[in-house]
C-alpha cells in the first residue's frame, strides 16, 4: 500500500512477538485513551473529526482503484470483504463466515454470513461478491492494484487483458447466493492474505448497473455500502464526512459522524489539534517534545510496517548502471537523518522488508556489503567512479537528475529531501533537482512509470498490506507486477540476469509450503535487491500521534488502520480536553 497510509497462521506467533516487543518498547497504546472519569457523550457531540493532512481531496472511493492510505481509510469505512485483518493483523471472516479448501489448495470456497445487507437493506449475496472482484479486474477501469493483488484467482491476467470477457464461471462461482467459489492459479501461502486488501471489498451489483461504474460513488449514502459507515458529504476540498450504515451485519456505531477534515500541511493540522478543533492529528517533528509533556496520555507512538524510501528507476539513465545506484545509496547518511531530522521517531534502516515482519532478515547488508546506516562516502566516490567510466559519463555530460517527491506541506520531509540533496552534491558532484508534486498526482506519476523511462528517480513510502513478505517483494518487484514501477528485472543494467532468476525465485518461493526454508528464499531475494539498490531504504516509521482523551476504544496496530467492528466500540465523553465539533 503506498502510505501516506496490508499472514499466514504459520506466521502469526513470529510476527505477534516482534511486535509485541516493539510496542512495549515505543510505549503503544489500546483499548482507550487514559482511564476515563466522564459519563458518555449524547448522540449529538458523537462527532469524530480526523485531518487528512497535505491533500485537498482524496485519491478514490472505489475500492477496485484503492492505493494509498487516506483513501483505503475512508474505503474500509464502507465497504468489506470476504475475509480481512483483526486488531492483532490476524485474518477474520468479515462478510465471509466459513471457509474451506480443495486438497489441491486451488479452490477456495466461501459461506456469508446469514442475514448481511448493503446500507440500503438489500441483501449482500454471492452474486455481489463474484461481481465486485470480477469489476476490478475489468481493463476499462484501468485499476492499478487488481492485476496484483488478485493475480491468484485463474485467468485473472486474461480478464485484466481483455482476453476473456468476465471471469464469472470461470474462475469465480455463485453457486447458491451464499456460496462463493473462488478457483485460484497456483496453491499459494497468501491468498487468504491478499484478499484482506480492498480490491476484493464487495460493491452492489444492481447499484452499480443502475449508476455506473463511476457515477455510483456520488451515491453511496443510497446504497453499496457493507461497512460499518456510509457517506454522507463529500465536500471538495475541505471534507468526507459519514454517518452509520444501520444495515451493518455486526451492530451499529456509537459515533454518529466520522469526519475527514483536509488540511493543508500536518503543521497546521496540529496547531487545529491544540486549539481542539481536531480529535487527533501527527506530530510534526519540531512538535514531539511538546506533544509527550501533553496530560492525560494524549501522546500515542506505535511502530509501523511503513518502510520510506528512495527509487531510481533502471529505464532511466544514469540508473541503469549499478555502481551508480549504489554510489547514491551509500552517499546518504540515514543515521544522520534519524537523529537530526526524524528525531529517533523513525528507524533508519537498509532493509526492504521491515522489522516486526516475518521474512526480516536481521543479518542483511547494505549495498556493497556496507553493514551501517551512515552510508560510505569514499566507497560511494569510487563506485561512482567507476560507474562513469562505465558509461562514458563525465561531469559534464552527466544526465540531469531530477527526484519526484510529495512533502504534503510536512517541513521535516522537505528537510529530509534537502538533506539528501545535499549529499549527493557534496558526495558525488552531481545537482539534483527536487520536484516537489501533489501528493495524488505523485501517485499517478509513479504508477505511470511501469514500463518507461518517465519518472528518473522518487521518494514513497510503503506500508504492509498484509503480514507476508510477499507483499514486500514479488508484489513490488515480481516480473509483470503493476507495482514494478522502478522496473526491476528489465532494462540493460549488469546485473538485468541476475534480476530476472531472483524474479524467479520470488515465484517459487511464493509457493513454497516449507516455513523455514521459505524464509530463507526471501531473504536471499532481498539481499540481492538491496545490493541492486532496488529500493534505496531510509527509514521504518514509527506512528507518532496524539489523541483527545474524550476518545474511547482506539486500538494501535502496526498497520495503523481499524478493522470493521471496531468502529463500533469507539465513542466520546466527558474527559477533557476534547475537540469541539459543534461545526460538523
Amino acid at each position: 500500500m503506498q502510505s501516506g497510509k496490508k499472514r499466514r497462521i504459520l506466521f502469526l506467533p513470529l510476527l505477534l512477538t516482534l511486535l509485541a516487543v516493539l510496542v512495549a518498547a515505543c510505549g503503544g497504546n489500546s483499548g482507550g485513551n487514559g482511564s476515563s472519569s466522564g459519563s458518555k457523550l449524547s448522540d449529538d457531540k458523537q462527532v469524530y473529526v480526523i485531518p487528512e493532512s497535505g491533500l485537498s481531496d482524496l485519491a478514490t472511493l472505489d475500492p477496485a482503484l484503492s492505493t494509498d492510505a487516506p483513501s483505503i481509510g475512508a474505503i474500509d469505512l464502507m465497504f468489506t470483504g470476504l475475509v480481512q485483518l483483526d486488531d492483532n493483523l490476524k485474518v477474520y471472516g468479515e462478510l465471509a463466515q466459513s471457509w474451506t479448501t480443495s486438497s489441491d489448495g486451488l479452490t477456495w470456497t466461501f459461506k456469508l454470513r446469514p442475514g448481511i445487507k448493503f446500507n440500503d437493506g438489500n441483501p449482500i449475496t454471492a452474486d455481489d461478491v463474484i461481481f465486485s472482484i470480477d469489476r476490478a479486474l475489468k481493463p476499462e477501469l484501468k485499476s492499478t492494484v487488481a492485476p496484483a493483488y488478485l493475480s491468484l484467482v485463474k485467468d485473472s491476467d486474461k480478464r485484466f487483458a481483455g482476453k476473456v470477457p468476465t471471469l464469472i464461471n470461470d474462475s469465480l462461482f455463485a453457486p447458491d447466493p451464499s456460496t462463493v467459489k473462488i478457483v485460484t492459479s497456483q496453491n499459494a501461502q497468501y491468498f487468504l492474505d491478499a484478499l484482506t486488501y480492498p480490491t476484493s471489498y464487495v460493491v452492489e451489483k444492481s447499484f452499480v448497473q443502475k449508476y455506473g461504474d463511476t457515477d455510483f460513488l456520488k451515491h453511496l449514502s443510497e446504497g453499496s455500502c457493507s461497512g460499518p459507515y456510509q457517506l454522507e458529504k463529500y465536500t471538495s476540498g475541505k471534507q468526507v464526512s459519514f454517518v452509520p450504515n444501520n444495515s451493518y451485519w455486526a451492530g451499529k456505531a456509537q459515533l454518529k459522524k466520522v469526519v475527514y477534515a483536509f488540511y493543508k500541511d500536518p503543521q497546521t493540522a496540529y496547531k487545529a489539534y491544540k486549539t481542539n478543533q481536531l480529535d487527533n492529528a501527527g506530530v510534526p517533528t519540531a512538535n514531539l517534545d511538546e506533544a509527550r509533556a501533553l496530560p492525560n496520555k494524549q501522546f500515542r507512538q506505535v511502530p509501523q510496517l511503513t518502510i520510506d524510501y528512495f527509487a531510481m528507476n533502471y529505464l532511466a539513465k544514469p540508473f541503469n548502471n549499478i555502481k551508480i545506484r549504489q554510489a547514491f545509496a551509500l552517499a546518504v547518511d540515514k543515521s544522520a537523518i534519524e537523529k537530526n531530522i526524524n528525531k529517533g521517531a523513525r528507524l533508519a534502516t537498509n532493509h526492504i522488508i521491515p522489522q516486526g515482519m516475518p521474512g526480516y532478515y536481521p543479518d542483511l547488508k547494505g549495498p556493497a556489503g556496507v553493514t551501517s546506516t551512515k552510508g560510505d562516502k569514499t566507497l560511494a566516490k569510487q563506485l561512482f567512479q567507476q560507474g562513469m567510466q562505465e558509461e562514458n559519463y563525465t561531469l559534464s555530460n552527466f544526465p540531469a537528475i531530477s527526484v519526484t517527491v510529495a512533502s504534503s506541506g510536512s517541513q521535516s520531509a522537505k528537510n529530509l529531501f534537502e538533506f539528501a540533496q545535499q549529499q549527493w552534491k557534496d558526495t558525488l558532484g552531481v545537482t539534483v533537482t527536487i520536484n516537489d508534486e501533489d501528493f495524488n498526482k505523485r501517485l499517478d506519476d509513479v504508477s505511470n512509470t511501469v514500463g518507461n523511462g518517465k519518472l528518473q528517480m522518487w521518494f514513497a513510502a510503503w506500508g504492509a498490506d498484509y503480514p507476508d513478505p510477499e507483499d514486500w517483494t514479488t508484489l513490488l518487484f515480481g516480473a509483470g507486477s503493476s507495482n514494478n514501477s522502478l522496473n526491476y528485472g528489465m532494462g540493460t543494467s549488469k546485473t538485468v540476469a541476475t534480476q530476472k532468476q531472483i524474479q524467479d525465485l520470488m515465484l517459487k518461493a511464493d509457493v513454497n509450503q516449507n516455513a523455514t526454508e521459505r524464509i530463507s528464499q526471501y531473504n536471499q531475494i532481498e539481499q540481492q535487491m538491496v545490493d541492486d539498490v532496488a529500493w534505496m531504504p531510509v527509514d521504518q516509521r514509527t506512528l507518532s500521534y496524539v489523541l483527545k482523551p474524550c476518545v474511547k476504544g482506539i486500538v494501535d496496530n502496526a498497520q495503523d488502520q481499524i478493522p470493521p467492528q471496531d468502529w463500533l466500540k469507539i465513542y466520546k465523553t466527558s474527559d477533557s480536553p476534547c475537540a469541539n465539533t459543534s461545526a460538523y
